[in-house]
């Protein structure tokens, strides 16, 4: 089985990064992108068997905290935020497992993370299929 992912970030590069990645994953496939929460929320309706959403914090019109607020009431999908702000013990890791996220990975090196997948690619995957209940 094929979990579907939708990847929101504001920045085109780390949505590449990301998404080059989850193709490494023979049990993951990115369904959607979206650059900021707004975005998102607007193609929640439109995309059948979401299964996951990696989230960032930090973006513009809607950040990622703001997206969770909404997105718990429309979405079954796990939520994972995948942020260069919300390191464990920070407040914005606190609001967001607060808000209802099912984990959250950092990014490695800021916002765009080029080394995403040689520096956090296990830990992200492992708990991508944690979260799936794998």
């Amino acid at each position: 089985m094929k979990y579907n992912v939708m990847i929101v970030d504001d920045a085109a590069m780390m949505r590449l990064y990301i998404a080059s990645f989850i193709k490494t994953l023979p049990d993951f496939k990115v369904v959607a992108q979206a650059a900021n929460g707004r975005e998102a929320l607007d193609k929640l309706d439109a995309i059948e068997n979401l299964d996951l959403i990696l989230l960032d914090i930090e973006m513009p019109v809607m950040d990622g905290l703001e997206f969770l607020r909404h997105a718990k009431l429309r979405t079954r999908a796990k939520i994972c935020m995948l942020s260069s702000v919300a390191a464990a013990g920070t407040p914005q890791a606190a609001k967001a497992r607060e808000l209802g996220a099912d984990a959250i990975v950092s990014k490695p090196s800021g916002a765009i993370s080029h080394d995403l997948e040689e520096t956090t690619g296990d830990e992200l995957a492992t708990t991508m299929r944690a979260v799936m209940g794998g």
